[in-house]
């Protein structure tokens, strides 16, 4: 096998997140800048921003369309490539076990890096069937050392069993769609029975799931003297999850930041848990998907 990429504790990034060690090896910050939906413009000044702020992990994907600009806002942080965390995803027209390698260079070359650090299935894509080729493709590119780490991306249980059962190759992350009012309890099981981290995209909501409009979390931002948003990323951070908010104004990003020099009461985490609508306020990865 070659091993192109150093996966060794010494070699863990400097980060203003404390890391998670994944399941082969390699050490993701618990906290993390999402881009989309931002155009490479927006993206290239909220990365440069955001690691000047102390973050180390940035999320993009294909289907964003920001992938140059998060490969300029990284250049142009002056903080070394090692330094960093990035993640990418591929769409569904790349599900096969040869065609995920072409995804890979095509972002790659979007990014201008020689490589990324965690790669996943943006959508499983049922209906289509081909992601458990795709998985065979990306436990290639684990092999081969060119990726630090391989997962998921909206991935229910029943389809993370199947890549189990039938590649026998543990994800590393899978990222769902999680805030205090879409908790998705059965997969964040399933992921901690089987060593999966569990991250978090629209960590804040959104739309008919905004969290930080509930007045249980203004209450509990003033009685812990925090916004509204750390709060609810604290909530995330006690839960063990990684969350990957979105934001591109610099004060917001140090605020967003700031989640691990405080902790809530357990009462208070089971508040917060409580507000959860159920499976059914979260998008259906069995019905959409790109």
């Amino acid at each position: 096998m070659t091993q192109l990429l150093a996966k060794n504790p010494e070699d863990a990034m400097t980060s203003l997140a404390p890391t998670v060690r994944l399941v082969h090896g390699a050490d993701m910050p618990r906290l993390g800048l999402g881009t989309s939906p931002m155009d490479d413009a927006q993206t290239e000044r909220a990365v440069a921003a955001a690691i000047e702020a102390g973050y180390r992990l940035i999320d993009t994907a294909e289907n964003y369309g920001n992938e140059r600009g998060v490969g300029a806002g990284m250049r142009g942080s002056g903080v070394a490539r090692e330094e960093l965390f990035v993640t990418t995803k591929l769409n569904k027209r790349w599900h096969g076990i040869d065609l995920v390698r072409e995804a890979l260079d095509a972002s790659l070359e979007r990014l201008g890096l020689d490589y990324v650090d965690l790669l996943l299935i943006h959508w499983p894509n049922p209906q289509q069937d081909r992601y458990v080729d795709a998985w065979r493709g990306m436990a290639k590119l684990l092999d081969e050392g060119v990726v630090r780490a391989i997962g998921t991306s909206n991935f229910k249980p029943a389809h993370l069993q199947r890549l189990l059962d039938e590649t026998g190759v543990v994800p590393d992350v899978n990222q769902i769609q999680l805030s205090p009012l879409v908790t998705r309890g059965e997969a964040r099981a399933f992921d901690e029975q089987h060593g999966i981290v569990t991250e978090s995209w629209s960590p804040l909501g959104g739309g008919q799931t905004d969290v930080l409009k509930e007045p249980l979390v203004a209450e509990l931002a003033r009685k812990y003297e925090r916004t509204t948003g750390q709060l609810v990323l604290r909530w995330h951070v006690q839960l063990g999850l990684v969350p990957i908010p979105k934001s591109s104004n610099p004060e917001r990003l140090r605020q967003n930041l700031d989640v691990f020099s405080f902790t809530l009461d357990e009462a208070d985490v089971a508040a917060l848990s409580a507000l959860d609508r159920g499976e059914g306020a979260a998008v259906d990865s069995d019905a959409f998907g790109h």
